[in-house]
């Protein structure tokens, strides 16, 4: 898996819970300021990925800093894949 591929994902997922499409995203793009994402919409997105690729996240270890951007988001969701998966994550 990789951050490409995530992203790709997290723009999939942003336009299944915004009801619109969602293109060129970037790492820097802001998700709650620049997409206007609430907290219904951004657990609709962390619904999407756990879809996606077959996770499970606790909502209770949430850290908020992880949604401040799609690249702390994707870097969030490699981290996830790679823990479920039994694999250390490499920066």
């Amino acid at each position: 898996m990789n951050h490409s591929t995530v992203v790709t994902a997290i723009e999939v997922g942003v336009s299944e819970a915004l009801h619109q499409p969602v293109t060129g995203l970037t790492d820097d793009t802001r998700l709650f300021e620049d997409l206007h994402l609430d907290s219904t919409t951004s657990l609709e997105l962390l619904m999407a990925m756990e879809d996606t690729f077959g996770l499970l996240v606790d909502p209770e270890t949430l850290d908020m800093d992880d949604f401040r951007t799609v690249g702390t988001f994707a870097a969030f969701v490699l981290r996830e894949i790679a823990a479920q998966q039994g694999h250390e994550v490499r920066p």
